[in-house]
């Protein structure tokens, strides 16, 4: 965001902020005039636990579910390389991303959501025409995923509700050969690499950072640790258990697998807790992701001079956000391609803002020497993320293509 009004006020900001934090200070000149978004929506009273919760929640999603499936592209020794790259470097650019808001922080210029970021360091047309369109279309395109993955756990709770099914025996055989020919192979691997960035995808740190009470400094990195130790039991354990079991099989969704042809292939208790308990956490991380949506429609129709919870305001939250669940439900059932949907948002949303961004930001803002390693290790980041956004964005939108061909709108898989 831009900076206060001028260095009183923002030294009495960061004055009262250790003691009694007053959220409305800390509103840029664009929001003096007070934007219903900060103010209903990112409130700044968390701590750090409450921090690494909603880290944990916005990474350690069901969406690592669709992990089985990256490595049917990947085999065993890349998709393993890939899920240690993936943890490393997005630990890397969240603390750099932290370190950014931290600073500008300090220098009274307090960034609550990504596009400030954009339009303090890139500019306003960065900003307001590409990183905030494009992390309102990865929030929105998860909270579309995570409903079509409800739908599917769904789904699979009442096929084991019929009395028609049975056990299966041992269900299909193994195999961990790559498939298809050298093109398919070569697109798989790209389009398995976006569906990795989805399940180490946030996309929504500064807004998470801003839920944070003042002083913040260290607390999002204890966030992040305790993020990235449940991160790496559960990524971990769910590719290779998953991979292990069903090879080349494991479909987009893996709980899918435990059904062969509607028959459980473990006892049907096992199947419906697991659903159930992965809807539960659905209901979490949805409404995590539906904050950037939530601040944007709060700022559009809210009155941040009438009380929150005035009828003024909530008469038209209660509208607006609820049509907004029912349009994502619609295009979730329009569209069944789960892993699919994963590789496009990772391809065009989480590469960007949580790979490439963070790097930038932190070099433009803190300006390393030329010849430091962090330097060029932030370029070399910035430039290899850059093309594999590029061609994965390829790879997923013609898997999507090749998808297409074999299912119809609405139909029930």
């Amino acid at each position: 965001m831009g900076s206060l009004g001028n260095s009183a006020n923002s030294k009495a900001v960061h004055e009262a902020g250790e003691d009694d934090y007053d959220h409305h200070k800390h509103l840029s000149p664009t929001h003096q005039q007070l934007d219903a978004g900060a103010l209903f929506v990112l409130k700044s009273k968390g701590s750090w636990l409450h921090c690494g919760y909603h880290l944990t929640t916005s990474i350690v999603a069901p969406p690592l579910l669709s992990l089985p499936f990256a490595f049917t592209f990947l085999g065993w020794a890349v998709g393993i390389i890939s899920l240690v790259v993936g943890a490393l470097v997005t630990f890397y650019s969240y603390n750099l991303l932290s370190l950014v808001l931290e600073h500008h922080a300090q220098l009274g210029r307090r960034h609550l959501r990504f596009r400030d970021m954009a339009n303090d360091i890139l500019g306003p047309r960065w900003g307001w025409y590409y990183v905030g369109p494009t992390q309102f279309m990865v929030c929105y395109g998860s909270v579309i995923a995570l409903t079509l993955l409800g739908e599917q756990c769904m789904k699979a709770i009442y096929v084991l509700s019929q009395p028609n099914g049975r056990n299966s025996s041992k269900g299909p055989k193994k195999d961990y050969g790559l498939k298809g020919d050298t093109e398919s192979r070569i697109f798989g691997i790209f389009n398995a690499i976006a569906i990795i960035a989805t399940t180490y995808g946030n996309g929504i740190i500064p807004e998470i950072q801003a839920t944070i009470a003042p002083p913040v400094k260290g607390k999002m990195f204890k966030g992040l640790c305790v993020c990235y130790t449940v991160l790496i039991i559960t990524f971990f354990t769910v590719a290779i258990t998953g991979y292990w079991a069903f090879g080349n099989h494991s479909e987009g969704l893996l709980l899918s697998n435990f059904l062969d042809d509607g028959n459980p292939l473990v006892p049907k208790w096992f199947i419906l807790m697991t659903n159930l308990f992965t809807i539960l956490q659905l209901s979490a991380v949805g409404v995590v992701y539906l904050q950037p949506t939530n601040e944007v429609l709060e700022r559009t129709f809210a009155d941040p001079k009438s009380k929150e919870l005035s009828a003024r305001n909530v008469i038209p939250r209660v509208v607006s956000r609820s049509l907004s669940v029912v349009i994502a439900t619609t295009v979730a059932a329009m569209l069944p391609f789960f892993g699919d949907i994963n590789a496009v948002i990772g391809a065009f949303g989480f590469m960007p803002l949580d790979f490439i961004l963070p790097v930038i930001f932190f070099n433009l803002t803190f300006k390393p020497s030329k010849r430091s390693l962090v330097f060029w290790l932030n370029v070399s980041i910035a430039v290899v993320f850059s093309a594999l956004a590029i061609i994965a964005a390829i790879a997923a939108v013609r898997q999507i293509v090749l998808d297409a061909k074999t299912y119809r709108l609405f139909a029930n898989v």
